[in-house]
């Protein structure tokens, strides 16, 4: 404990009374990438400690590991090395603690976060509120898919939507629809990174869709993939627990465009149900396919359901 949280079990104490987790933050290096002490040689005191005192998360952000052990970013022994050690002590104690590791895709983390006890891992730089960071971010994660099943999660990042580093996000309303599609679809955290006291009616509605968080949330814990690519437009899809599939399709480009998908490129047979998950309303039958015009930076959100005979 230190000044600024004197009480560390009354804080989880507290937390778990209104009904949530309670999350605390460290690096395999001395310090923090805020300047506090961190685990480094003490790790197993650590996770002893963070088990004694309540909690349930962990994020275990690299910071200054490089400058007490030095080696090449990809070499995977390299590192898995730090996460093994916290991941191993974490696993010992009495407590759930989910494990989340912040390394920023080094070595092909989704590929071996599994293996050192990770439950989370961030596979990219840190995220900003603009078109391009989020846009190149968010894209890039296709093939990533084979590595996400429950309990193994591939992390983007932050959500950036709503009001961050003390105003409104810099995305327009298009860009925040295709940032929490992406992220759903992609089975992601959704981590807010919004400060929750200035939530206006837009961002509730964007954050709060029960329709689109049962997408990321759907206990098969899939991943979306990419389906095609036409242009400056993308279909990503993933297949959901009850047999239905959600398919995003978006449009990357500045001009409005159609955007569309045939249920034989998703392997699908037979008349579908579409359904719109952002307006939460059914759209009709489909027989071969869907075609929707998409506006720049924007994104239709469906599931299909099979037509029931």
């Amino acid at each position: 404990s230190n000044a600024r949280f004197p009480d560390m079990p009354g804080l989880t104490a507290s937390i778990h009374k209104l009904g949530l987790k309670a999350g605390i933050y460290s690096s395999p290096g001395p310090k923090t990438c805020g300047g506090c002490i961190s685990s480094w040689q003490h790790e197993k005191q650590d996770a002893e400690r963070f088990a004694e005192w309540g909690f349930d998360y962990l994020k275990y952000d690299w910071c200054s590991y490089n400058q007490v052990v030095s080696g090449n970013y990809e070499d995977k022994a390299y590192a898995k090395k730090p996460y093994m050690v916290m991941g191993e002590h974490l696993r010992k104690q009495k407590r759930d603690i989910v494990f989340s590791m912040c390394q920023y895709g080094m070595a092909k983390v989704w590929e071996w976060g599994s293996e050192v006890c990770g439950n989370t891992w961030r596979t990219t730089n840190d995220i900003g509120d603009s078109w391009n960071s989020m846009s190149t971010i968010g894209f890039s994660q296709a093939g990533h898919e084979p590595f996400v099943k429950p309990g193994c999660w591939n992390d983007p990042d932050m959500m950036i939507a709503g009001w961050v580093w003390g105003r409104f996000t810099n995305l327009s309303d298009d860009e925040q629809y295709t940032h929490v599609t992406l992220w759903s679809l992609q089975a992601a955290p959704l981590l807010l990174g919004c400060d929750l006291t200035h939530v206006d009616e837009f961002t509730m509605n964007l954050l709060g869709n029960d329709e689109v968080i049962e997408v990321n949330q759907d206990p098969l814990g899939r991943m979306a993939g990419r389906i095609a690519t036409r242009g400056d437009t993308q279909v990503w899809a993933k297949p959901m627990s009850d047999g239905s599939m959600a398919v995003g399709l978006f449009n990357l480009g500045d001009e409005t465009v159609p955007v569309s998908i045939t249920w034989n490129e998703l392997k699908l047979t037979g008349t579908q149900q579409v359904r719109d998950l952002w307006r939460q309303k059914n759209i009709g039958t489909q027989a071969d396919g869907f075609s929707v015009d998409i506006p720049r930076h924007g994104v239709m959100l469906i599931r299909l359901f099979p037509e029931k005979q």
